[in-house]
């Protein structure tokens, strides 16, 4: 995948998989890239269960989660942030909405909330282990992707918000988002019907074949065969419990 910025205040930089039953879900991903992971901790924001950071080579590349009760596994990016609490007030006056219990008050590091197009995020506060520490690497986190029925009102959104702006000038049915020159992330239209609204998440493999095919062994299944694109080729599929990524391998 393109390279990125996740370092810069503005730009996502971290990836984490919220699921119902999180040993369960470190067994399948540490199995399917090779992940090792830290002793857990609890939950952000207030929420019950136990959180792992995932890592490889040593460095920090995504974390497993305790989903809310009642809640469906999935993945959310976070985007870096100075102060969660003041770009939430920012958010909700471009049109995003709080997700309760993830109510920001001082001092709070993180906070989940809807875009202005009903599409949940995470807020992440700089400073600390605020960020992915390896990524756009074989096995790591390499680009996420917002699938929208509204690409205006989520340009509107994110423009106020992060200062992103779309990249101009291509034929590709996807368009890069671009902060200060640099890429940040992916956008894409979608019916919302064949494609949910969501924002994806993608990491790079060596072999989206192979992958896919480990995914199926370890309990997993496949929403989209692997198929070639210009550059990759790629695959999605879902873990276990129903969180799902997509995985692209570089083919030129």
């Amino acid at each position: 995948m393109t390279v990125r910025d996740i370092s810069s205040i503005g730009a996502p930089c971290w990836v984490d998989a919220w699921q119902p039953d999180p040993r369960a879900a470190k067994e399948f991903y540490g199995s399917l890239f090779g992940w090792s992971f830290d002793e857990p901790t609890p939950m952000p924001a207030g929420l019950d269960g136990d959180y792992y950071a995932a890592r490889l080579r040593g460095k920090l590349v995504a974390g497993i989660g305790q989903a809310p009760p009642q809640s469906p596994a999935g993945w959310i990016t976070h985007v870096r942030v100075d102060d969660v609490g003041e770009t939430l007030t920012r958010a909700e006056r471009a049109g995003g909405k709080r997700l309760e219990p993830f109510d920001a008050g001082p001092g709070d590091q993180i906070a989940v909330l809807t875009d202005a197009t009903g599409v949940p995020f995470c807020l992440r506060q700089a400073g600390g282990i605020d960020g992915a520490e390896l990524a756009n690497e074989p096995n790591c986190w390499a680009m996420s992707s917002l699938h929208t029925t509204d690409p205006g009102r989520a340009q509107a959104f994110y423009g106020a918000l992060f200062g992103w702006e779309v990249e101009s000038g291509t034929d590709a049915p996807f368009s890069r988002w671009l902060r200060k020159g640099r890429v940040v992330a992916v956008v894409a239209a979608t019916d919302g019907v064949a494609v949910p609204p969501h924002w994806s998440v993608n990491f790079a493999v060596r072999d989206a074949d192979a992958i896919a095919r480990h995914a199926v062994a370890l309990g997993g299944g496949i929403l989209m065969a692997p198929m070639d694109t210009p550059g990759f080729r790629s695959a999605v599929i879902s873990d276990p419990q129903g969180g799902v990524i997509a995985v692209s391998a570089t083919t030129g």
